[in-house]
């Protein structure tokens, strides 16, 4: 056990030298032996042959004989590295001198293995200090939100790891709506904080983000009434530990909806910058948005459930199904401002298509979607747009046009599985910058309004063909990432980049490298006992 503790801990010292098959070897390397060289001799005949005449026989040589060298030097390293083991136990029972000189060596040698550390911009950290933790933090909790547990969650999954860490956290317990938004404006001493945390749903994170930037952009002197304002972005981080009915957001940034795994992106300060949109109505400030801006379908699904709060969770999709059968569709005027830079489409998965100005749709829709990031959920696992990116400046506007109720359930379906929902004739997607939505009787703009429009309509139909079409209101609502907007009129805009999550996207397993909590081991100041993986 100790000799193979001891050519594990050489190994490790060592690392692997680039020579042999790959380089023609060294010969001052010790499994540089005659084998080796002749099997490497071999090999390079063999392809040089097979170069030549390029017959099926020559490949067949080329590849046994390939084959036979990696087995070969495989070997001759294995056995070398069996000696160097035995040599050191040798030495560290009789020679300790010679054995710590032979590790001192190899650890200042230029087979020392370097860890690398990067940070989100691909620059390499060269310090510790540049590996920014968060030390300090405010956290709130949301006591009501999703299943009732955001408190116990908090305090038994996550209150833990930051005491073992060494963060120091100030805790609120949120008592009414809109409390952590009023306290952020208004009382919070910012400057005393590295991170903002909220445990609770897609909600809590909202008056979050609103608290934050309102507070930042009132600090600045930013006007947030002027659509074409230029927001300064927020200094301080936003952590999410899920306990709500969906968290999305969380899922959409981290890739699962677990308290522990957002503690700890939280603990070692990874830093993932949002887009944040800015919603406006005829030059006055609504809200902001991060996640789904809906029109049509999902604006009225909100909207029925915010009736039916009592039945918690379930509501939503009962409300769906309720919609669904309705299939309800608006007639209005989209104008947008194609993405810069940007080779495509969101159904490409590629980042960059030239922008030409201003382009309008008019049309009758079932849905309008803007979607700020993917929208994933464990329901919709590649969510309402798979390639959309969180801080690119853009968002991805999917407009839904009329279609028979059957058509619109194979689009719904198609968010559950791997196929392409854009793949339907009624569905337009473009990444954009900007756009404006207008209904059809623009006039009524505020909810007020489309109540009396409602009662004098009669639930009207849009067309005049009533034998064709489905009975629909005028307006439906907007859902800002879960709330309802009071306008149906409005404008959107797209601020880059302009908070920072404590997360780092979601990571494709091909694309996974070298894990940063590995490299980090000895700077989190963690006790020994805490063992911890991220997903």
């Amino acid at each position: 056990m100790f000799r193979a503790a001891i050519v594990e801990a050489a190994a490790r010292s060592c690392g692997s030298k680039v020579a042999g098959a790959s380089r023609g070897g060294n010969p001052r390397t010790r499994w540089w032996t005659p084998e080796v060289k002749g099997a490497v001799k071999l090999k390079k005949e063999t392809y040089r042959s097979w170069l030549a005449c390029g017959t099926p026989e020559a490949a067949d040589s080329y590849r046994q004989a390939k084959q036979s060298a990696a087995r070969v030097v495989t070997e001759a390293k294995t056995r070398v590295w069996e000696e160097f083991g035995e040599a050191m136990e040798q030495d560290f029972q009789s020679a300790p001198k010679k054995f710590w000189q032979t590790v001192r060596r190899l650890r200042r040698g230029k087979r020392n293995p370097v860890h690398t550390v990067f940070g989100v911009g691909g620059e390499l950290l060269t310090s510790t200090e540049s590996i920014v933790r968060p030390r300090s933090l405010l956290v709130y909790i949301n006591p009501y939100g999703g299943k009732r547990q955001g408190r116990r969650v908090y305090e038994q999954k996550v209150a833990p790891l930051f005491h073992r860490a060494h963060i120091s956290a100030d805790v609120i317990v949120t008592e009414r709506a809109n409390h952590a938004r009023d306290h952020l404006k208004t009382e919070a001493e910012l400057d005393k904080y590295d991170g903002v945390v909220c445990v609770g749903g897609d909600g809590m994170f909202s008056e979050i983000l609103h608290g934050l930037v309102t507070r930042t952009q009132a600090d600045s002197g930013v006007d947030q009434d002027q659509p074409d304002a230029e927001l300064v972005p927020c200094s301080l981080h936003i952590g999410i530990i899920p306990a709500g009915s969906t968290d999305c957001i969380c899922f959409a940034t981290v890739g699962t909806n677990d308290p522990v795994t957002s503690a700890l992106h939280i603990i070692v300060g990874d830093s993932q910058p949002m887009d944040v949109c800015s919603v406006h109505h005829n030059n006055s400030f609504l809200r902001y948005s991060v996640s789904l801006l809906g029109y049509g379908f999902y604006g009225d699904v909100l909207s029925d459930s915010e009736r039916n709060r009592w039945q918690g969770p379930a509501r939503y999709d009962l409300s769906g199904v309720k919609t669904f059968l309705s299939h309800n569709y608006y007639e209005g005027t989209v104008s947008f401002l194609p993405a810069e830079s940007n080779k495509g489409d969101p159904r490409d998965e590629l980042k960059c298509r030239s922008g030409r100005g201003w382009k309008v749709i008019h049309g009758k829709f079932l849905a309008i979607n803007a979607a700020n990031m993917s929208c994933a959920c464990p329901r919709s696992p590649k969510g309402l747009s798979p390639s959309a990116h969180l801080a690119d400046g853009n968002t991805d506007l999917i407009l839904v046009r009329k279609c028979s109720r059957l058509d619109f359930f194979r689009h719904l379906l198609r968010h559950t599985n791997k196929d392409d929902q854009f793949d339907h004739s009624f569905v337009e997607v473009h990444r954009v910058r900007r756009f404006r939505f207008q209904p059809r009787h623009h006039e009524l703009a505020s909810l007020e309004d489309l109540s009396e429009g409602l009662k004098k309509s009669g639930f009207s139909p849009i067309c005049v063909t009533q034998t064709t079409c489905n009975y629909s209101t005028t307006h439906s609502s907007w859902t800002c990432d879960g709330e309802i907007l009071p306008h149906a009129d409005i404008q959107v805009s797209v601020h880059r980049q302009l908070i920072r999550l404590f997360a780092r996207g979601i990571e494709e397993e091909q694309q996974q490298q070298r894990s940063v909590f590995e490299d980090l081991g000895p700077h989190l100041a963690l006790e020994p006992s805490l063992h911890w993986t991220v997903d």
